[in-house]
């Protein structure tokens, strides 16, 4: 099975900032976000570039192949440096474009973004699955922050909460043929905004904070785990807050082994003992983004999409079928 899906890409979708800020759209459902910071004087599009930078250089120089796209300055995007909400990418050419709860953040699906994966990475597209119409009846699944994907088992983890519906699921269930893992978690009894802050599955190793899932849900997920032969790495709910569970395992695009890349203030709130173990599993690649954390609320699992399409042969082909 795992040869027909790694579960680590060895190329990721980047989107460079052109207006990032806190935004208030996304404020009510995402308790990671937080304000505006003291010091007036701050530029923070120059910080969140800055820190865009530098994480694109580290993933580079450690041999992750990156389609940087521009964001455009109109209209504003203030997160449009997290892509992986609105689209994924799959083994099999498959696109799937999803529906977001805020409004300004359906603005973040363009297709001269999808072209540019296709013309510059030379990636191949069977076909769009285009789940945004569910956008009209109020109902979101944002991504891979609302789906963790275990692409070698097929095993889709989601954890409830505005932004993730169930029927939604469902649809993405059916037509990428996955199994869902489905829970609840609630940290001071409000629902986490995303999956994929709590947790993440590499090849071989997961990060999972069990002690915000309910039982017996939380047994559920923990059984499918070990029966998918992931190491686990359990953090505590301050370490969750820290962005320790929104990490991503990639592969070097010319072979040489995996990394797994995190923010420093992730790595930092990690023990000893946990570091040990994802260090088995892949070279750490940690970049200083509390820019993109604080104001965005997400950390540098959300700022890539992983590329997992099939190369092409040759230069031309490709279509997007966008509603």
């Amino acid at each position: 099975m795992c040869n027909q899906e790694p579960q680590c890409a060895a190329a990721v979708l980047m989107v460079r900032p052109a207006g990032f800020g806190f935004n208030p759209q996304t404020a009510a459902s995402n308790a990671f976000q937080h304000g505006l910071p003291a010091n007036p004087a701050i530029d923070i599009q120059a910080a969140a570039l800055r820190e865009f930078d530098a994480l694109a250089e580290s993933l580079s120089r450690a041999g992750v192949e990156l389609v940087i796209a521009e964001d455009t300055p109109a209209p504003a995007k203030p997160d449009a440096i997290f892509p992986n909400n609105w689209v994924s990418f799959h083994h099999d050419g498959t696109v799937v474009l999803y529906p977001m709860l805020a409004q300004n953040r359906r603005l973040e699906r363009r297709e001269e973004v999808l072209a540019q994966v296709t013309r510059q990475g030379a990636f191949r597209v069977v076909r769009t699955v285009d789940l945004s119409h569910h956008e009209r009846d109020g109902k979101f699944l944002e991504g891979t922050g609302s789906l963790v994907l275990d692409r070698i088992a097929r095993v889709a983890y989601a954890s409830l909460s505005p932004r993730t519906d169930p029927d939604v699921l469902g649809e993405f269930a059916q037509q990428m043929h996955y199994e869902l893992i489905i829970f609840e978690t609630f940290d001071a009894g409000t629902p986490i905004y995303h999956t994929n802050v709590l947790m993440a599955v590499g090849t071989s190793f997961a990060v999972l904070c069990a002690e915000l899932i309910p039982s017996p849900r939380r047994a559920a997920v923990l059984a499918k785990l070990d029966a998918t032969g992931h190491e686990l790495v359990a953090i505590t709910p301050q370490q969750m807050r820290d962005f320790a569970g929104n990490l991503i395992e990639l592969a070097r695009a010319h072979g040489g082994g995996r990394i797994i890349a995190l923010s420093t203030g992730a790595w930092r709130s990690l023990e000893p003992s946990q570091r040990r173990v994802l260090e088995k599993h892949g070279e750490i690649v940690a970049a200083e983004i509390p820019t993109i954390e604080r104001l965005g609320g997400g950390g540098v699992r959300c700022t890539v999409a992983e590329i997992h399409l099939p190369h092409r042969a040759q230069a031309a082909g490709g279509a997007f079928l966008m509603s």
